[in-house]
């Protein structure tokens, strides 16, 4: 038997706002310290008239929407982006090869399979992917970290912070030469700071996107059964 998928009071009252139309009635259930089952919830809604199909989409689409993990940044800049989604239970050899090969295929990686004991795992580099127990069931994390970004960034600003300073003094002292030198380099930490801003929120972008895929990819295989 499968352990059953059971929300708190943020997620109930999140799925009855999903799922009440517009104007309608919203349920004032709370849930218990164990949770709300999706039957419980259905019998709520009905009660309110909201239609079961209503409650199990909008409880659907919280668990796959309601998991992203929020991205940390660098002088305003994403350098690392995760996703959490609930599983009902943990996904047999032949799921997890399924998604193994999603994994692959979605982030162009072969990577390693790293599963032991109960926990499955798959990395590439910083880049990784973990099915593990959960307060309710099993959940699918996912997350990577541009690693060369923080040090790309920091080089950047101190030449950028030193090239400016040099140069303004020998400017200011008559070694013109030198202090050309040193603007040169100034620029160049400019460029790669620059560089860094414009890529890093659509390589952040991008993996969330590949993320939500395995995401649903996941939650596909394990409701299939």
């Amino acid at each position: 038997m499968t352990d059953e998928r059971r929300y708190g009071d943020d997620e109930v009252a999140a799925i009855f706002e999903a799922a009440a139309s517009p104007g309608g009635s919203r349920s004032r259930a709370l849930a218990t310290a164990e949770g709300l089952s999706l039957a419980e919830l259905q019998a709520i809604g009905g009660e309110v008239g909201i239609a079961p199909e209503r409650i199990a989409h909008a409880a659907a689409a919280l668990d796959l929407r309601g998991g992203a993990a929020p991205r940390r940044t660098y002088l305003g800049m994403p350098v690392s982006v995760g996703r959490t989604v609930s599983l009902p239970r943990v996904p047999t050899d032949r799921e997890w090869e399924q998604l193994l090969a999603e994994l692959r295929a979605t982030f162009g990686a072969h990577g390693k399979d790293r599963s032991s004991g109960g926990v499955r795992a798959w990395t590439n580099g910083n880049l990784h992917a973990y099915v593990e127990p959960a307060d309710a069931g099993h959940r699918l994390r996912l997350g990577t970290t541009k690693g060369n970004a923080v040090a790309l960034g920091g080089l950047g600003i101190a030449a950028l912070l030193v090239g400016l300073v040099m140069a303004v003094f020998l400017f200011a002292t008559g070694e013109a030469g030198d202090a050309i030198l040193f603007a040169v380099i100034a620029a160049l930490g400019a460029a790669a700071t620059g560089a860094n801003a414009l890529r890093l929120p659509g390589w952040a972008r991008e993996r969330e996107e590949q993320m939500e895929h395995i995401a649903a990819r996941a939650r596909t295989l394990i409701d299939a059964e």
